[in-house]
């Protein structure tokens, strides 16, 4: 068993404070840590300083107990002898008791010297309430004060025997040193009942804690049962790594993908080609974008320019320019070689890039989680150049025009990197010889991106 594991998982579980508590030889307890002790001192840190206690003053050096408090209600009192994250092992008045950790809804620190006022209280109205036998409860509390093992308090109970009278415990069954599975019991049912204490029983089972707390606590148990606690603590602790969208203003992100180019080009204009079809030029290109967003006041909406190319793959088409014929008409005739010959590539190719510049919106809906979704929205200007290259005639197409695009993405953190996926539609209406193309064009990008 590693010892440092299966105690910081305790203390994740239950939040506790250890402390010794030191009693003295007239009944005084005092309660801190204990920095060094000699032959003839105790040296301890407690809540008023450092205090050097003489040897001769101190009666004993008690162990830590802790109130364990079970589904179904039920209460051990006692001392922690062993334990890991699937059982517990409690030293108690009954003997030793070995707890499955499923069952366990919380555990308290009982701390000797803030609780023996408390426990002072409640004697006292037990004591006025049974005025009638206080004779024989003074002679059973000394009975008790005197039988070994235990350790009196002010106000005739003791720490072991009689804590049930302060706290009301409902007792578990206990079989074979194992307690047995109980009741389960829901948070709203434990406020009930702390509703209805005492101020001392209150103050001693803890109820002053805040809400939240119980309710982290609650929660935490409820892991532990369900066999998930290992798998929360790692994604809280990786959570708390990532640095909270809030302190951050700026965002710069590059993104790399694929842009599906429907163009048509209409070269009815040129000779040879009336009454073709338009011809496919498009395709599937590459598209880097460049975007640095600025937050806009303390939202989630992000706004700034971006910068995008895109190329425009290879295409060819039969070129039926008739200045080709007349060319090898005349050459022939001459007697020459042929200029063009027919087994020679007669084709028109074509390439080209697309340039947008574009004002961007990103709206995160979940900005701190490890998968943040977003939408995103852009507008600007496009400047499509098609580089026409013909057998005879080469020359350069323009199709400028305006430009808008929706989509959506996601993105998840790796330490101050984020790497995402961004989905975008962009509409753009072509006119001249790209009249006939496609207003729609899907991109499709993986993204690199920080916010500082």
């Amino acid at each position: 068993m590693k010892k440092s594991a299966v105690l910081l998982l305790f203390f994740f579980l239950f939040s506790l404070s250890f402390a010794e508590t030191v009693k003295l030889k007239d009944g005084t307890f005092i309660s801190g840590s204990i920095v060094s002790q000699s032959e003839h001192t105790i040296n301890m840190n407690t809540s008023y300083g450092p205090v050097v206690l003489s040897q001769r003053d101190v009666e004993a050096v008690l162990p830590d107990q802790h109130r364990i408090f079970l589904k179904g209600g039920t209460q051990l009192v006692g001392v922690i002898l062993d334990l890991d994250e699937f059982n517990m092992v409690l030293q108690t008045d009954q003997g030793v008791v070995n707890i499955d950790m499923p069952q366990i809804v919380s555990v308290e620190v009982y701390d000797y010297d803030q609780t023996q006022t408390a426990q002072q209280a409640v004697a006292a109205q037990q004591a006025r309430q049974q005025q009638q036998a206080a004779e024989a409860a003074v002679a059973a509390a000394g009975a008790q004060a005197a039988a070994p093992g235990t350790v009196s308090a002010a106000g005739g109970l003791t720490f072991d025997a009689d804590i049930e009278k302060v706290f009301d415990v409902k007792k578990p069954e206990i079989v074979n040193g194992q307690v047995q599975t109980v009741q389960e019991i829901s948070a709203a049912e434990i406020r009930a009942r702390r509703a209805q204490m005492s101020d001392e029983e209150a103050f001693l089972s803890g109820a002053n804690k805040a809400s939240n707390e119980e309710t982290a606590i609650v929660k935490t148990a409820e892991a532990a049962r369900s066999g998930k606690l290992e798998q929360i603590k790692k994604a809280e602790a990786k959570r708390a790594k990532r640095p909270k969208d809030s302190a951050s203003n700026r965002y710069f992100a590059i993104t790399v993908g694929a842009q599906m180019n429907d163009l048509k080009l209409d070269n009815t204009d040129k000779p040879g080609f009336a009454g073709t079809d338009p011809y496919d030029v498009g395709g599937t290109g590459v598209r880097a974008e460049a975007t640095f967003l600025w937050r806009v006041k303390s939202s989630n909406l992000w706004l700034g320019p971006a910068l995008a190319i895109a190329n425009i793959s290879n295409a060819s088409f039969e070129d039926k320019d008739p200045a080709i014929q007349e060319a090898n008409d005349s050459a022939q005739a001459a007697g020459r070689p042929l200029p063009y010959p027919l087994d020679s590539d007669l084709s028109v190719h074509t390439s080209g890039q697309a340039i947008d510049l574009l004002l961007k919106a990103n709206y995160y809906f979940n900005p701190d989680d490890l998968f943040s979704f977003y939408l995103t929205a852009s507008g600007g200007y496009r400047m499509l150049s098609l580089n026409y290259r013909g057998v005879i005639q080469s020359h350069t197409i323009d199709g400028n025009g305006f430009v808008g695009a929706v989509g959506a993405g996601v993105e998840t953190h790796f330490d101050d990197l984020m790497l995402g996926l961004e989905v975008q539609e962009f509409f753009t209406p072509h006119s001249g010889a790209f009249k006939d193309s496609s207003v729609a064009n899907l991109v499709a990008s993986v993204k690199f991106s920080w916010k500082f």
